[in-house]
Formats: structure tokens, sequence, C-alpha cells
């Protein structure tokens, strides 16, 4: 009961000055934390309709008074000001009010009043702040809530809050995402501050100190001589009022909707605007202007003088849409739209289909109601608050919704450069781009690298290589689309219908994707027809599966605690997705560890930022292409090609990544594990955080053959276990452990094979043997086999490069291979089999060889005795053991080593616990 009374004594009377749903939230949430609203002031009803924040006062019993103003020819009206001393209230609270407000009133309370202002003062003083921070291209957007005085927005300030503004942020991204939900909560913690006696009183300093005017229609006409970036923000900083204009054809047009275009110049139909240098281009996806730096801006929609909206696009063709017949399911849906109307537009007899939506009344208010209504009903019907604008009659807008409702209102396609070449009998399209936030865009420091066939040497293309500024952008796209997106708040089911569709894609184009990576990685077309596209494929079909399983089986649970009497407790844990992971994957199988990786991170509900390998960036891109065919939300997936240093380095450090997928070497691992180490011992967490790390590396994965195997069976695995894919392959056979008694044979038939083994174009249907991925990597290998020579092994076959162009290495056969040489020891990563011997019936001997190596990944064994393969398995010290067969893996079983071969699992359920964290959660009842 005590602090019961405490703490209501420190509960406060309050008087609510101003409007608008910002202000009818302040107002609900201050009244549940206990405060007491004694009255509120707001504005009259306009076309019969109160303010959202009169409607929730009057509902509560809340005494609300309607002063059109508060002043008369410069002095306070004194039947105002009585009226507002009447209600008694210890503090004002400003949340949003458009009124002057005499200084009689804000000095009146005991407490004195509090101010709303959406800028980080004493910058944009004024009553456009909000535009004006994106005008001036400000990096950081945010709020103040000072204590008002006699000043415009000069008072002390009680608390600020900031964040980081998007490239493409509009006012109402800002708003939305930032300003109106933390205002909110940051209203009421003033008041609470205010009311424990702790809310300080900053002055402002007058350092850095805007003002600026508001912004009216006649000011925002658009400066043409200006770069790209600053008309951007000029148009978005007007955007929706007062709106930023040109004069086209004679008539004003206003810009909506404006994104900065990186990208070559696109096809398009050039027009004319009054003032600018260069026409715009009306393409498929919208109008594309140009700054003074040559720079594009892309325009989404277009605003004539009588108000009606168009997207841009349709600028030459805004008339040629037909009227579409609607369905009985359609017609109720627009009877049920109408009654939506009338319940907002009261003061409107009948709702025609001439009926204008703001004409009648509405406000910017209204459209979030009118669409929240409508989202009730028709929950598959997605409509933003552009529609309204576009569609503001009756009649034009249940157009519109029918087209969305059906489906032909789909987004415009996307925008991509491609390098296209024919090449293996078809044309392959191929992005070079940067893919981050749904868009295909140039680095943006513009370098670009060449990516190299390794068939012949030649050059596929020039990729943009991504810059630090490039990680930053994909990483908040990501960040963004996790929190506030519609990924974030689609249901499971559909998460997986999403990766079944971008499954179906791949597969669609499975030809397109296999030649890309046969000429981009060296892959032999049938192989990366067959596992590198294929087990793709089925990688994103497994994990849609598993999208609406999750909290199903171990993954939610129920748990039985300790009660404490008389109450009874419910514990149950629920599995939920990080947040933006990095995954960084390899050259050796572009696309598969692309998808063994990402679709467990999407089937989660995570969103990614990928770096391929700097040498085979060219599938990750298609990949990128057909994630946002298969409509994937902007922002989900992104793609950065580049240097692994610098890209890879600085996911693993951002302090917005949650978790960390690597497949590669074991240095690079080892590399990034110091770094969290690091940031460990010296408490970094400023600049970074501690992430989820999961480490797929290096293999040296021993393989042991029997003399009561089947030979020829043994010498077919063990020939796939070492050469297969070039033997770029982490699960390779790095050691063969061969019985002396059958060892001269097994040799002698394997190089028999060898010898009938086809190297060449990777691309001829016939080739066994493609070249290595890339000509360090070759030169790599040689010197290995140099070394192994110098060391004493025997080079029974190989050990050299094929003399043709491009990377080619033979087939190489080692035998006499001991326990302390480099080639015993060390990973080469490349088609060259390394054979020891080891004693007649020497079973722990040869078992403690094979254990003799720090790596753990893989092994393998062959024998007929399914006793010994068993003991052998279970003695084993690698993540997978293979008897009597080799390379089996299958999307169901997990896959990952031990030792310094890594930790974590990719592929099968284990794969998902890797993106997942687990919450416990206690209810009382």
């Amino acid at each position: 009961l005590n602090s019961f009374y405490q703490a209501y004594q420190h509960k406060l009377k309050l008087a609510l000055i101003g409007q608008s749903i910002f202000g009818q939230e302040v107002y609900n949430k201050l009244r549940k934390e206990g405060h007491k609203v004694v009255g509120v002031f707001t504005v009259p009803d306009k076309n019969g309709q109160a303010d959202p924040l009169a409607l929730a006062a009057e509902k509560d019993g809340t005494p609300v008074f309607k002063f059109p103003r508060w002043r008369a020819k410069g002095k306070p009206i004194q039947e105002v000001i009585a009226a507002y001393k009447s209600v008694g209230a210890e503090l004002n609270v400003l949340p949003f009010c458009t009124q002057f407000i005499p200084m009689d009133v804000i000095d009146c309370p005991k407490h004195g009043s509090i101010i709303y202002h959406p800028s980080i003062l004493p910058r944009h003083r004024g009553a456009s702040a909000i535009n004006w921070t994106l005008i001036q291209g400000d990096k950081k957007a945010g709020f103040t809530i000072f204590w008002a005085d006699d000043g415009l927005d000069t008072g002390p300030i009680l608390l600020q809050r900031e964040c980081d503004v998007g490239q493409n942020d509009t006012v109402d991204d800002l708003y939305n995402r930032f300003l109106f939900p933390e205002g909110i909560k940051a209203m009421v913690e003033a008041v609470h501050l205010i009311a424990d006696g702790k809310a300080p009183r900053i002055p402002q300093p007058e350092e850095g100190a805007t003002y600026e005017g508001i912004q009216k229609k006649e000011n925002a006409e658009i400066p043409w001589d200006l770069p790209a970036a600053a008309l951007h923000n000029w148009i978005r900083g007007h955007d929706k009022v007062p709106g930023a204009w040109a004069t086209i054809d004679g008539q004003v047009v206003t810009f909506y909707g404006s994104s900065l275009f990186d990208a070559s110049v696109p096809a398009g139909q050039e027009l004319a605007i009054k003032g600018a240098s260069r026409p715009g281009l009306v393409t498929k996806n919208g109008l594309v202007i140009f700054g003074n730096d040559g720079k594009m801006v892309l325009v989404r929609n277009l605003q004539f003088e009588g108000g009606k909206m168009i997207p841009a696009s349709k600028y030459f063709s805004a008339d040629e849409t037909t009227t579409l017949e609607l369905t009985e399911e359609e017609k109720k849906m627009a009877e049920d739209i109408r009654t939506i109307w009338k319940g907002i537009l009261s003061t409107v007899a009948v709702i025609e289909d001439s009926t204008d939506f703001f004409k009648s009344g509405a406000s910017s208010m209204h459209v979030v109601r009118m669409l929240e209504e409508i989202k009730q009903k028709y929950s598959g019907l997605q409509l933003q608050n552009e529609d309204v604008y576009m569609a503001t009659k009756f009649a034009d807008f249940i157009q519109m919704a029918v087209r969305k409702f059906r489906g032909e209102d789909k987004e415009e396609e996307l925008v991509i450069d491609y390098v296209s070449k024919n090449v293996n009998n078809m044309t392959v399209n191929m992005p070079y781009q940067c893919f981050i936030n749904g868009q295909f865009i140039n680095a943006d420091d513009g370098k670009t690298y060449d990516t190299i066939n390794p068939a012949d040497g030649s050059i596929i293309a020039s990729v943009s290589s991504a810059s630090l500024a490039d990680v930053d952008k994909a990483v908040a796209a990501a960040k963004e689309a996790f929190e506030n997106g519609e990924w974030g708040r689609m249901n499971a089911r559909e998460r997986g219908q999403l990766m079944y569709r971008l499954a179906d894609l791949m597969e669609e184009h499975q030809e397109e994707l296999a030649t890309i990576e046969s000429i981009d990685s060296g892959a032999v077309y049938t192989l990366a027809l067959k596992t590198h596209v294929g087990m793709s494929v089925q990688t994103f079909r497994y994990f849609a599966g598993w999208c609406d399983k999750i909290q199903a089986s171990e993954y939610g649970a129920t748990i039985p605690i300790n009660q404490a009497r008389p109450n009874h407790n419910l514990t149950f844990t629920k599995k939920e997705p990080i947040g933006v992971c990095a995954i960084v994957i390899p050259w050796n199988y572009p696309l598969m560890m692309l998808a063994w990786k990402s679709a467990a991170c999407l089937a989660a509900g995570n969103t990614l930022v990928l770096k391929p390998a700097q040498v085979t960036p060219l599938t990750s891109l298609k990949f990128a292409e057909l994630s946002a065919k298969a409509g994937f939300p902007k922002g989900v997936i992104n793609i950065l090609p580049g240097s692994g240093g610098l890209v890879g380095q600085h996911l693993s450090e951002h302090p917005d990544v949650r978790k960390v997928g690597f497949t590669g070497s074991t240095p690079t691992g080892k590399q990034i594990m110091k770094s969290f180490y690091m940031i460990i011992y010296i408490f970094y967490s400023a600049a970074t955080n501690l992430k989820k790390v999961s480490l797929e590396l290096g293999g040296k994965s021993p393989l042991i053959i029997f003399s009561d195997c089947e030979l020829d069976r043994a010498v077919k695995m063990g020939m796939g276990a070492v050469y297969f894919n070039k033997g770029e392959n982490c699960i390779a056979a790095g050691r063969l452990f061969v019985e002396e008694s059958i060892h001269d044979e097994f040799v002698r038939k394997v190089v028999e094979e060898i010898k009938k083994m086809k190297i060449g174009d990777p691309l001829d249907r016939s080739t066994d043997h493609g070249p290595q991925n890339h000509k360090a990597h070759l030169e790599k290998l040689l010197q290995y086999c140099e070394t192994g020579v110098k060391e004493g092994a025997t080079l029974v076959y190989g050990g050299r490069q094929v003399c043709r162009p491009g990377f080619f290495m033979e087939p190489t056969v080692f035998t006499d291979v001991e326990d302390h040489m480099y080639i015993a020891q060390e990973e080469s990563f490349g088609p060259v089999m390394v054979i020891s011997k080891f004693k007649n019936g020497d079973v722990d001997g040869v078992l403690r060889r094979a254990n003799t190596t720090e790596y753990g990944l893989a092994s393998g064994v062959f024998t007929k005795d399914i006793s010994k393969a068993l003991y052998i398995s279970e003695k084993l010290e690698a993540g997978t053991v293979f008897i009597n067969t080799y390379n089996k893996t299958d999307v169901a079983a997990p896959f990952g080593g031990f030792k310094q071969s890594g930790f974590g699992k990719d592929l099968g359920e284990e794969a998902l616990r890797e993106y997942l964290r687990t919450k416990a959660i206690t209810v009382e009842y």
C-alpha cells in the first residue's frame, strides 16, 4: 500500500494542448501510466469531424475545449485563459500543436510546459523541421522535447533522440519508423522525469542553430541547377506536403517518390521540363531526371494541378486505362469500401462515384484510418498511402483497389544492366552490380574488377567492387527490412511460399545458372547442372518446408517450473530470428554454398547480406535477380561482390550484424574469431557487438581403404573423393590410407582410370575434368606438388599444368607419403591424391594416423566388415563419416566439422538452430 501511495504521488495533473493521432496516442499512453489528464485543448471540428485527440478524450469523459484561437489582436482572450485555468493543470503537454499558445498559459502550471519538436535542436527550428532535415541532406534525424519559453523553439532541452536517415527516406518514412512511435514513448518518459523531479533543463547552444520557415507550395519549385543527390533531397523533403514541383507542358506537376538511380541511362521517352538543362526520360520504372553532375534520380509518381496522381511511367499513357467489369465478389468489396468512406466522410450524404476523398473533408490522418479499416476486412488487399492520393475519386479508387486485388498492379520490373554472352548454345544475361535494398547499383566509389573465365583466361565481366559505404547501406537495408518491413510482418507460411517460388525460378533458369557457374568457376557443366544448381534448388525447397514448423517439436516447448503458491505459472519457449546475418561464401561451389547458408537463414526469418567470393560473383548476382522476381521484399537479400579483406571484414565487425556464417579457409576463419576475441578482451562494444558465429573451414579428410573392400568400387569412389569438382571440394579425401596388401593394385587401377579422363572445355558434355578456379590457385597447387617431390614422396602421375589456354592441371597421384610430410598434413584443395600405406590388419594404428590432423570435416572407410566399419566410424574425429561411399551429402543431413574445420552446421534441421535464438516466457495466472 505504501509503494502504491508513493507511486501515486508521482503522478501529475496534465493539460494536453494539441491535435492529431500523435496527440491521441500520447494522451492514451499518459492515462495508461496513471497520470490524470484534467483537460484537452484542441482545434474545432472540421467538416463536422472531431480531431482524433478530441474523440479519445470525449470517449473517456475528459473535459475537451475546442478553441479556434487563443489570442485576438495580439492579446490573450480572457475567456479562453479562464477556461484553461479552471482545470488546474500541473503541467502542459504539447505533443503536436498548430495554434499559438500565449505565455499566460505556457507559464501557468507548476511545472510549466513541454513541447515535442521533430528535429535535433537547435538545428531546424521552425514548423517544417522534418522537411528541412531531408532537404539539407542531414545524415541524422530525430526529435527534441523541450521546455517552452517565449522564443521560437529555443527553450531548454529535456531529452533528445536521433536516428539514421536512409538514402531514400521520405518524411513519411522517418515519421512512421521513428518520429511517431519513439516520440510517443519519449513524451511519456519526459512526463515521468518531471513527476520524479529528475527532468533536466539543458540550455540550447547557439552554435549550429538554424531556423527555416514553413515550406509553402510557391517556394517548392525544383531548382534544377543542383547535383542529383540535392535534387533527390529537395523532392523527398517536400513529399507529400507541400510537394516539389516543376512546369511540364504548361502546367504545374508535382513530383513524389524519388530515389537515387545508380545505373546506366535507361531506355525511355524524352520529356521536356521547364528549367531543366536536360529532358527527363519516361521509363518503365518512372521518370528519370538528371542533376548537373550527370547523375540520375528516379521519380515514381506525378500529380497534376487538378489533383490527379499517376505513376510517372504512365505519363504518356495516363488516359489509356480501361474500366474493369467487376465480379460479384468485387462488387461486394466496393460496397464495403463505400461504407468505410461514408463512415469517414460523415458530412457527405451519399458516396457517389465522383465523390473526391479529400475535397469532401478528409485529411492525411483519415487516409491511415481508411486503409486500416479496409485491411481488417480484406487482409489480402495491400494498399499504400500513395494509392489514395493517386485515386482520390471513389470510382477511381475502386478500380485501383480491384486491380491490386486481382494482382494486376504488381511493382514494375526490376531495372537490371546485364552483361550478355552467347555461350553454350544460349544467351546468358548476367547482372554485375551490387544488389542492395532491391536494386542493382554501382559501388559507392564506382570501383570495379574483372572476373575471369578459368577455361581460357578471358574477361567475362567487370563487376562492381563494394566499398565500406556499400556494406553500411546493405546492412541498413537488411535491418530496416527485418525490423520495419513487410518481411518481419509476414507469417511463416507466406515466407515458405516465397522460398518455394524462388526454388521454382532457379529450376526454370537452371541451364543459365549452370552455364554461368561453369564459365565463372570452371565447374564441368554437367556437374554444375546436377550438383551446383540441382542441390541449391533442393536446399531451398527443403528449408521452405521448415518455415511454418519451427515452433513445433523441441523448437518451442512448455516447461514445468516450481509454482509460487497460490499462484500458477506457465513457462514456455519460442524460437525467434536473430536479425541481420552476414554470410561469406567460398569460390568452389558459389551457388550451392549460397543456398546452404541463405536458405536456412531466410527460413528462420532473418535478413542477410551475402559476400560471394571475389573470383566467382556471377551466380550470386543472378540469384539476387531471381529473388526479386520471386517477390522477396526489398532489403531481405543483399549481395556485395568485392574484396574479402574489405567487405568481409567490415561485415564481421558491423554493429548491426547479429550473426556471421562463414565458409572458407581455416586461416580466414581464425582471423574472424580473433577479431571477436579481441572485441571481448578490450570491451569494444561501442563500435561493434558480440555475434553468433558458425564456421565451415578447411579439411584434410582421411579415407581408409581395407583389403576386404570391393576394390573396383573403392577405386571409383576414391577417385571421386579426390577429383570431384577438380578437387576443389571441402570434404575431398585429402589423404588415402590403403592397406598394404592391395596398395599397389589400387594405385595401378587409379592411374589407368585417370588416363581415361577427358580434360577440357567444361561446357563440353564429355569433359570429365575442367580448369582450376583461378590462376593463383593453380600456381599454389603446382607449388604444393613441388614440395611433395622435394620431401621424398613419389609422384606417380600428373603434377603439371596442362599445356593449353586456361588454368588446367593434370590429376595427380602421390605415393610413399610419410606422416611428417607437408602434403600429408596440409590440404591441397585440388586434384591431388595423397596415398599412404598401412600395415595389414593394423586398425588402431591407421586410426591414430588418420586422426593426427587438426582438421575434422569428413572421413571415409571402405570395408565389407560392417562391425569394423562402425568401430572406425566411432573413432574417427570428423563431422561426417562415409562408409563404402563418399561425397554423399543430402539437404536433410547436417554438415559441419570438428576441431579446426570449424563449428556449427549447414543443412538439415540442425542448420536452423544457427539462425535462431531462444526466448523463455513466464506467465503468472
